[in-house]
């Protein structure tokens, strides 16, 4: 079993509902780390949804400010980290680590 730590999502965010990214084919991905961050003038809100479970859902993220979120959930094959922001001005750091 090879494990490698990798960046799952790194990119703006779009206004609707979008993936950011699908666990490939026999591979098992945890989710480490959510990084958000708000380069507007104005305060926006975001959601992320693992396997369409939201994780953080209409979070509030004030003007020109990054939030950390720390974790551990697993994905199997195929699922997905769906998501989307009020603007494209918040960006989302996503990481973790692939088994194979």
């Amino acid at each position: 079993m090879a494990t490698t730590a990798t960046a799952l999502y790194r990119g703006a965010a779009a206004t609707s509902s979008a993936t950011l990214y699908t666990v490939p084919s026999s591979t098992t991905t945890v989710v480490t780390n959510v990084v958000v961050a708000n380069t507007s003038a104005s305060a926006q809100t975001f959601t992320i949804t693992l396997d369409g479970v939201a994780i953080l859902s209409g979070v509030s993220l004030a003007a020109n400010s990054t939030a950390f979120f720390d974790l551990k959930q697993v994905l199997a094959t195929t699922k997905i980290i769906a998501g989307f922001a009020s603007a494209t001005s918040v960006t989302f750091n996503i990481s973790g680590v692939q088994i194979v």
